[in-house]
């Protein structure tokens, strides 16, 4: 099941069975079965405090991802910060549902198992993000 919802925030995500189909077929087409799912969106200064508490690191970001992985499924939570989604569609020259479709997809893929810390890491999951944000339905 994948479930949305907003902290601190009033947003409404659009097409939102669309979406849940997309998100399935992230899974499907990674070969994994999904579990439940929760996109939360958020503040900065919300999605800050869990990067603080949980990760330590005291900076923004766009996207936590928080792994729930259960046997062989795929769970977890995934928050983000729409301040930054929004900043970010700008800095590179985006509209904010492609932007958006981009950092839902990157927390999905992280569940998944990808990484992105090394540069041969980053460009992998850039290129799966750009397969599966083709058929993001709010485009």
């Amino acid at each position: 099941m994948i479930q949305f919802s907003n902290q601190e925030i009033r947003y409404t995500l659009k097409n939102k069975l669309k979406v849940r189909e997309w998100v399935k077929s992230i899974f499907t087409g990674e070969q994994k079965k999904m579990g439940d799912l929760s996109y939360i969106f958020c503040s900065d200064d919300y999605l800050h405090a869990l990067n603080v508490q949980y990760l330590k690191h005291d900076t923004l970001t766009d996207i936590i991802t928080f792994d729930y992985n259960e046997a062989e499924k795929v769970c977890g939570d995934i928050f983000i910060s729409l301040e930054r989604v929004k900043e970010n569609a700008a800095k590179y020259s985006r509209s904010m549902d492609e932007e958006l479709g981009r950092v839902m997809a990157h927390g999905a893929l992280h569940l998944l198992g990808y990484k992105d810390k090394s540069p041969a890491d980053k460009n992998k999951m850039r290129e799966k993000e750009n397969q599966y944000l083709v058929s993001y339905p709010n485009l």
